[in-house]
């Protein structure tokens, strides 16, 4: 089970349901998700769960849970699984056939996307883009010509210099940066890239940052360069099977074909 910390005033009743009766609660940082078991008072035992303890805490925790154990998983700030540890959990429970089930909470990527006023019938998630600006170009390169919605986390040091990428790479698309979401001192800024990139000139933003971005003005059709370039990015972060989906259909290809390429560049 997951539920999220972010904003406590976030907190929804089945959440704090879960928490008060499971057996204990894995957490990134105990001592950031002591403060919401003190504010309501919740009194399940609270156990470290985080990158560099997960491969170890993983096996034995699936056993637990093989044996009846309840267990919740917080985050530090917003919906837990999305770039952050618990996902390993998450794949290791699905492995063995066992229950994962989300409480869903504030979440930066659709709290992002609603506020930046970006096309929402089609997005891709995209993560963290590469600190170093040669990969970050070679992946924003990749991800050009999805016809959708983009939207990354981007940390407050790179964000400048992701921005200017993005302005050099996708074109003067209508974009958004967001810090802060769901939270005290949220703040929206809405324009195209050029005039985020000169606004961003100088100063430098703090908090947690989601960009939006727009998507191409025009939807031409994907050659397999295109494809191919997309799915070595996508592979590796949720396997052939739901790449494939994702840009069958995101280009409008067939599934069929797109699977096959797949499997040709998985096994080299």
């Amino acid at each position: 089970m997951s539920t999220p910390i972010g904003n406590l005033r976030d907190i929804t009743l089945r959440a704090l349901d879960v928490l008060s009766t499971a057996d204990f609660i894995l957490a990134e940082d105990t001592r950031t998700s002591g403060k919401l078991m003190q504010a309501y008072d919740l009194k399940t035992p609270l156990s470290a769960y985080h990158d560099h303890n997960a491969a170890k805490r993983v096996p034995n925790l699936i056993e637990r849970i093989k044996n009846g154990a309840v267990i919740a998983l917080i985050s530090d700030a917003g919906t837990p699984l999305v770039s952050d540890p618990g996902f390993k959990l998450a794949r290791a429970c699905a492995d063995e056939g066992l229950p994962v089930i989300a409480i869903p909470g504030a979440s930066a990527v659709l709290a992002g996307l609603v506020s930046s006023g970006m096309a929402s019938d089609k997005f891709m998630f995209a993560g963290f883009l590469p600190p170093k600006t040669a990969a970050r170009k070679t992946q924003l390169e990749a991800l050009a010509s999805v016809p959708a919605s983009l939207i990354f986390f981007e940390s407050a040091g790179r964000l400048n210099a992701a921005v200017a990428d993005m302005l050099a790479i996708l074109g003067d698309r209508p974009a958004a940066i967001a810090r802060e979401l769901t939270k005290k001192y949220e703040e929206i800024i809405r324009g195209n890239l050029s005039e985020l990139t000169a606004q961003l000139d100088g100063t430098k933003l703090r908090g947690e940052i989601v960009v939006i971005i727009g998507p191409p003005p025009k939807q031409q059709a994907w050659d397999e360069a295109q494809i191919t370039d997309l799915l070595r990015i996508r592979i590796p972060e949720i396997g052939v099977k739901r790449a494939s989906e994702e840009i069958a259909q995101l280009s409008g290809e067939k599934k069929r074909n797109i699977y096959t390429l797949a499997l040709k560049l998985k096994n080299g």
